[in-house]
């Protein structure tokens, strides 16, 4: 892989991730990298400093940290387009579960992993975006689902929702997995690592109640519109396949055919809920009898607002797509499961410049390799 100028923006771990920094800076001088190191200091500042490096011009941004700070690289990369060039991003795996170190085979050591990524060839990959295109009440007289639902309004005018997104690498998922997620400290995942989701699985996954669902996916006309509608314990958008480093949940999803794969697991008794969890242990992936597949370029779910959010590992804030009138609306709601969020998900295709391997498989790759 070629370049002049790389930035290194590292998620520091407690300083585990600070020793090998003087070994990395001599690696890369080595091979003719300027290099510039940037320590994440406080939340949110790395996605504002890996934006600060694609604006300068860097050749190469560097992800130091685990799925969670590639997420952030990747987002400050993209609100950056347009201003500059396209950088390459790659990784340095620093943190618990390292799903897309994993995935791609790159060396958990991080010495090692700077001599695979200054041999890298640089491909292009889809990115995930969700947003927030409505939010809506349910009448408290229980009517159906659709009729009678109040939008929320600003002095009774229909207001846009702002025009914030959130880019993904891996995969989106909504319920158990977003609920535990949000569970887990930085304090555990530091101390017993991988551990600790399992930890926070065995609090949270017995709280879990089914959640009403409305999965939308347009068609070429509205005749061929497809339509899901029914309750779920877990959905999962998937750019790519592995889940936790334990399975696939979306088995069929490719990083460069400008598709999201869609994975809805049912609710159920709790036989087939057994069956369910014994078909992810054992094979691997959800068992087809209570899992509906779906994949489209966009769709849109509508969920309650009460079902929490996870993007590549990270929880979800609702409120931080939420002007304040509407922040304001949602907090005096009581009554979080009448407050209805439809998200807006698409595939970004081809759009990004990451670092693989010489040795990768390409088995995320439907098509052959191109030049970048």
């Amino acid at each position: 892989m070629r370049g002049k100028q790389a930035c290194l923006i590292v998620n520091p771990k407690e300083g585990k991730n600070l020793a090998h920094l003087k070994e990395i800076r001599k690696i890369f001088k080595e091979a003719g990298w300027k290099t510039r190191f940037e320590v994440k200091l406080f939340g949110g500042q790395t996605l504002a400093l890996a934006k600060e490096a694609a604006e300068r011009g860097d050749d190469l941004i560097v992800a130091y940290g685990g799925d969670g700070t590639i997420s952030q690289v990747i987002n400050g990369v993209m609100d950056a387009r347009g201003k500059r060039t396209h950088p390459v991003v790659g990784i340095i795996p620093g943190g618990t579960a390292n799903v897309w170190a994993t995935e791609l085979g790159i060396p958990l050591d991080p010495v090692q992993a700077v001599h695979t990524l200054l041999e890298s060839e640089v491909r292009k990959v889809d990115l995930g975006c969700v947003d927030v295109a409505q939010l809506s009440i349910e009448p408290a007289s229980g009517e159906p689902f659709q009729e009678n639902v109040k939008t929320l309004r600003n002095k009774g005018k229909k207001t846009s929702l702002p025009k914030a997104r959130h880019y993904f690498l891996l995969m989106a998922g909504l319920g158990v997995d977003a609920a535990v997620m949000g569970n887990v400290s930085d304090n555990l995942k530091d101390q017993v690592g991988p551990l600790a989701v399992g930890v926070s699985a065995a609090e949270k996954v017995p709280e879990q109640q089914p959640f009403r669902v409305e999965l939308s996916i347009p068609g070429a006309g509205k005749q061929d519109e497809s339509f899901w509608d029914g309750e779920a314990i877990q959905i999962v958008i998937g750019n790519t396949r592995s889940y936790a480093n334990i399975t696939d949940m979306t088995p069929n999803a490719y990083i460069d055919d400008g598709i999201l794969d869609i994975c809805v697991i049912e609710a159920g008794d709790p036989v087939s809920m057994t069956k369910q969890i014994l078909s992810l242990v054992l094979r691997h992936k959800p068992d087809n009898v209570t899992a509906e597949f779906f994949h489209s370029a966009q769709f849109t779910l509508r969920v309650p607002a009460s079902v929490q959010m996870q993007v590549d590992g990270s929880t979800m804030r609702l409120k931080d797509y939420l002007d304040k009138p509407k922040r304001a609306i949602l907090k005096q709601e009581q009554d979080a499961a009448r407050v209805m969020v439809e998200y807006r998900f698409e595939a970004v295709p081809r759009t990004l410049n990451m670092a693989f391997p010489i040795t990768y498989d390409n088995a995320l790759f439907e098509h052959e390799k191109d030049d970048v």
